[in-house]
């Protein structure tokens, strides 16, 4: 999908917002468990030294946790989904643009063709858009 939007995969840096995950057993498969609030806050330390580090031009947060992560808020991604938050992130010195997308799991869960088609579809015009931020000035 990254290829699709014109994205170089050794150009991302991909990185967990919650680096550890919380999980549940059924059967033999380990059942992921959306992480707590305080988990997000207790992994935030870690979240900002990499991006002072790897210092990106655009930050995409892939699903409701990424973004409340980055932003210290939550979001409704129907209402934020593939165009530039208000509140551009600081990092080191410079304001950085947010832009907040689906979860790529979730295009795995829908077990409709037409549907899984039309997510993808979205999902890469979400990662054109936020090539396009690296175009515009600051």
């Amino acid at each position: 999908m990254l290829e699709e939007a014109g994205i170089v995969r050794e150009d991302v840096y991909l990185t967990n917002a919650v680096k550890h995950f919380r999980h549940h057993v059924v059967g033999k498969r380990r059942i992921h468990d959306k992480p707590a609030i305080a988990h997000v806050k207790a992994c935030h330390p870690w979240l900002e030294a990499e991006l002072e580090v790897v210092r990106p031009e655009v930050v995409v947060a892939l699903g409701a946790t990424a973004a409340r992560a980055v932003t210290g808020r939550s979001v409704t991604i129907g209402e934020v989904r593939g165009k530039p938050l208000d509140d551009a992130l600081e990092v080191g010195g410079s304001s950085v643009p947010v832009l907040v997308t689906v979860h790529p799991s979730s295009l795995l869960r829908l077990r409709d063709h037409d549907e899984r088609e039309a997510g993808r579809a979205a999902f890469v015009d979400d990662l054109r858009a936020a090539t396009a931020l690296l175009a515009e000035p600051a």
